[in-house]
């Protein structure tokens, strides 16, 4: 009876650590599938940031600003003068 007590308890234990082991290994391979398409999609994100980044540098090109400023629809708004642009300095220890 002590030797079936035994038995049991031993392939109990090993079918744990199996099983265990087995779970791992999926759990791996899974990652390894998943990370071929993580990839892909992060490097679409990088595509994309660089795609608009261009389109920014273009929209704030002066070129660009200035033909935007010959428009009618823009015609109120004005160039500031010297004496219209106030400044304000700031201290580093200031800043919290």
């Amino acid at each position: 009876m002590a030797f079936l007590v035994r038995l049991f308890l031993s392939v109990l234990i090993v079918g744990t650590a199996l099983y265990s082991y087995v779970d791992k290994h999926n759990r791996l391979t899974e990652m390894r599938i998943r990370l071929p398409l993580l990839a892909k999609e992060l490097q679409a994100i990088e595509e994309e940031n660089v795609r608009l980044a261009f389109c920014v540098e273009q929209f704030e090109n002066p070129l660009h600003l200035m033909e935007i400023a010959r428009k009618p629809q823009y015609a109120h708004l004005k160039h500031p003068l010297t004496t219209d642009i106030i400044t304000i300095e700031l201290s580093h220890g200031s800043i919290e």
